[in-house]
């Protein structure tokens, strides 16, 4: 069981580090969008810098922290008889739904960062600052699954970040329009 304990440690610190880097690259796509709006030469400057940015923490940090994340969770899974017992229960069911969900969010990140690598912007910064609001839905959703390992009850939690994603996002187009008139 203390195998198991260390097992679990390493994987928490690992998702820990995995959606610090989600959710700052997101936050460093907002800055290279605006940046592309900037007259030259700070335009130019700026997303030099972002880029160096974003590689480091994307292939430094989010990239090694998703796969040894991801290596610690399939060794708790498939090599501990916990993980083995778990693997049959409702809520972990529904936990690997959002797991896989998060890997699809990952890499349509990945894309996303590669794009801006060689300045091609598709979105607008109000969509990345929406776009951020996926990962935080996913953790919320996962994290109430395993504390309570409840099928059912994690919807409480993800019904109330989802609220309050919209009361932020009301906020900031309150705030975006009170800017916009000073």
């Amino acid at each position: 069981m203390e195998y198991y304990n260390y097992l679990k440690s390493l994987h928490l610190i690992f998702v820990i580090t995995w959606f610090a880097g989600l959710f700052y690259i997101v936050r460093l796509f907002v800055y290279q969008i605006e940046a592309s709006q900037k007259p030259s030469p700070e335009k130019e400057i700026l997303q030099k810098q972002y880029k160096i940015m974003t590689y480091r923490l994307w292939y430094i940090i989010t990239w090694p922290s998703a796969v040894l994340a991801s290596i610690f969770a399939f060794w708790m899974l498939f090599f501990t008889e916990l993980g083995q017992s778990w693997l049959q229960m409702p809520w972990m069911h529904v936990k690997l739904g959002f797991v896989f969900a998060l890997y699809l969010y990952h890499w349509k990140c990945h894309l996303i960062f590669k794009d801006l690598q060689i300045d091609n912007v598709k979105y607008s910064n109000t969509f990345m600052r929406l776009w951020n609001e996926g990962a935080t839905i996913i953790l919320f959703a996962v994290v109430f699954l395993v504390i309570l390992k409840n099928a059912v009850n994690w919807i409480y939690g993800v019904v109330g970040i989802f609220l309050f994603s919209i009361l932020i996002m009301l906020g900031f187009k309150f705030y975006k329009r009170i800017r916009e008139r000073n």
